[in-house]
């Protein structure tokens, strides 16, 4: 499929945007619609006057604009979407569980959540008549890949592609910003390393892995237009912020905008590799082999496609810039 069905055929809003092929007046279902991406897409979509319906086991209207419609759905648990799916034209899947931590549950919940949740998702959008589904995945998604995450998440991308729906894959590096956990986590790294000490040990001396963080706010319009653009169907799309930093650099920042110094020095990564595996055997402690592997390799673009969405990187918001110190 390379476009909408017919149940609809005047959506074309001609002449009021730069695309004239993007697509009004749709329903669109977000699944993880209360998350931290989520909240933000529902707003933009909102505010592009679509019919947005959030669907997340634990529903919290609080967090999304009004005229949002929730509904309670486990995307683990088909039985639980009831109606969710009915007159819906695009779907977006955005339920998943962070790379950065051990989830509850133990790395399996990965293929339980990214893999067999993407498949609910899509059974119950083919059943209900749904046009198109667009699917949050990850840089680097390989059904061989190094970490269950990643594996997870190229597997789930081969169930999207396989399914009759018009299809986008979005693969965004790490993204910041209110409510996200990417700032947090290199706070809680120097807790799990060196708590009580005047010194912060990075696996690696934090300069062996990259990362390209894009503001949430900024990929939110992406995501968006790949919901209603004709033209995105049948793609897969890379997307990064407009820096690459190590994750020393990262560190420094975030540093800085407290105006807190810190002596970084190097953890060499056999030792870190030694810590994690061992300490994430220990019940309750956030990090393991999984986190370890995923140290070891960039998550940067090969190609940043943030053109596709008619985006500059220099149009980006950096994450000095959002932490104040640019």
């Amino acid at each position: 499929m390379d476009g909408f069905n017919s149940r609809r055929p005047n959506r074309l809003r001609q002449g009021f945007i730069k695309d004239p092929t993007l697509y009004i007046d749709m329903r669109v279902l977000v699944t993880g619609g209360d998350g931290f991406v989520g909240r933000h897409l529902c707003a933009e979509l909102t505010d592009r006057d679509h019919d947005v319906v959030s669907l997340s086991r634990d529903p919290d209207p609080s967090v999304l604009p009004d005229g949002v419609e929730t509904v309670p759905g486990d995307v683990t648990d088909p039985d639980s979407f009831g109606d969710a799916f009915e007159s819906v034209d695009a779907v977006v899947n955005l339920v998943a569980l962070s790379p950065l931590f051990t989830p509850s549950g133990g790395d399996e919940m990965h293929e339980r959540i990214h893999l067999g949740g993407t498949e609910n998702v899509v059974a119950a959008a083919e059943a209900a008549g749904v046009d198109r589904i667009v699917q949050m995945s990850a840089l680097g998604a390989d059904p061989d890949g190094p970490t269950h995450y990643i594996r997870a998440k190229g597997r789930a991308e081969g169930v999207v592609r396989e399914s009759g729906l018009a299809d986008v894959i979005v693969r965004p590096s790490v993204i910041f910003g209110e409510g996200g956990e990417f700032v947090s986590f290199t706070k809680r790294l120097k807790k799990l390393f060196a708590p009580g000490v005047p010194v912060y040990p990075l696996p690696g001396g934090g300069t062996q892995t990259r990362f390209q963080p894009i503001w949430v706010g900024d990929l939110a319009p992406m995501l968006a237009d790949a919901v209603a653009g004709a033209s995105h169907a049948g793609e897969t799309y890379e997307l990064g912020g407009p820096d690459v930093l190590t994750l020393r650099e990262v560190t420094e920042l975030v540093y800085e905008s407290e105006d807190r110094s810190i002596r970084i020095v190097s953890l060499p990564m056999g030792l870190a590799g030694i810590g994690l595996k061992t300490l994430g055997s220990v019940p309750g402690f956030p990090m393991g082999a999984d986190q370890y592997r995923s140290l070891q390799f960039d998550n940067t673009t090969d190609d940043n496609d943030i053109e596709a969405f008619g985006v500059t990187a220099d149009s980006l918001t950096t994450l000095a810039a959002y932490l104040g110190v640019e």
